[in-house]
């Protein structure tokens, strides 16, 4: 197994975990359509597409991914730890609709890297695409144990850096309860929600920033630093003041030390700021994602 692989010009597969919930019943299809922000009535048959599954507010509970295998059958996969708020969230709302929420718990194979996309999976394995900006990828899930040949394993940390580099969010340190969808950014926006369908839950939120050009108080913001830190880390501007806390960090194969961090949108990429640890401040530059 390779600890750090370069997964932008490698192909690799990672071991994961992830939560699924399977919906179920004849009014499925019409009950998702009033609960995320993707268009599943556009998803085909055997597809997967992101989506949102909000507060009323509109702040995010849940960035998920949204399979439809049929009209009455239909997945939902999300970070581990968040199936249970997912299923819990759709169970208040669905009242007397016609529908069976099923928890799955699920793992297999995170694919990224050129040829992602070619590799057939096992029998009895999902093959469902990924989203990471400018990286090819698929997540091969099943309720089972999944055996891959012909592809590397890497350590979880490649992915890990992978994932920072590209500036996905994870529910939990980028994405909580108190996160706007667009803070998370404009590709998630565009790759998760429909403009076009009718209303669903937290909808007005997510339709103003939009009407707005995407304007957030604190965008997601890569860091390229000059030594490790951990997540957590406070970040202080030039006058000494914390602007933010470092949510997730990894040591990149290209860029060495990386994170991830929800900034003031006065921050502007090529700053510098110092991230605390412990000890010494660290010095480090705000960066635009994707990393590159």
């Amino acid at each position: 197994m390779s600890d750090r692989p370069d997964l932008r010009t490698t192909l690799g597969a990672a071991p994961i975990a992830r939560d699924g919930v399977r919906v179920r019943g004849p009014e499925a299809l019409e009950f998702l359509q009033g609960q995320l922000s993707q268009d599943v009535a556009a998803v085909p048959e055997g597809g997967s597409r992101p989506a949102l599954l909000l507060q009323p507010t509109g702040k995010v509970l849940a960035w998920l991914r949204v399979t439809r295998f049929a009209d009455d059958d239909l997945l939902l996969d999300v970070d581990v730890g968040w199936g249970a708020v997912v299923a819990a969230r759709l169970t208040r709302f669905k009242l007397r609709t016609k529908v069976d929420l099923e928890p799955e718990e699920m793992r297999g194979l995170a694919l990224r890297g050129p040829g992602a996309l070619d590799v057939e999976p096992p029998i009895g394995a999902l093959a469902l695409p990924t989203a990471w900006p400018g990286v090819a990828g698929a997540d091969l899930l099943s309720t089972g144990e999944i055996a891959l040949a012909g592809v590397p394993l890497v350590a979880t940390a490649a992915l890990e850096a992978l994932r920072i580099e590209c500036g996905v969010p994870a529910m939990g340190t980028e994405l909580t309860e108190d996160t706007i969808p667009a803070e998370g950014g404009q590709w998630l926006i565009d790759a998760s929600v429909s403009f076009d369908k009718g209303c669903y839950t937290g909808q007005e939120l997510v339709a103003r920033i939009d009407s707005r050009g995407g304007n957030v108080p604190r965008p997601l913001r890569g860091l390229v630093l000059d030594a490790e830190v951990p997540p957590a880390a406070p970040i202080l501007d030039g006058t000494g003041t914390a602007v933010g806390v470092v949510t997730s960090s990894a040591t990149s194969p290209s860029l060495g030390p990386v994170a991830l961090a929800l900034l003031p949108r006065a921050i502007e990429s090529g700053t510098s700021v110092l991230v605390g640890g412990g000890g010494e401040p660290v010095g480090a530059t705000v960066r635009l994602l994707p990393l590159r």
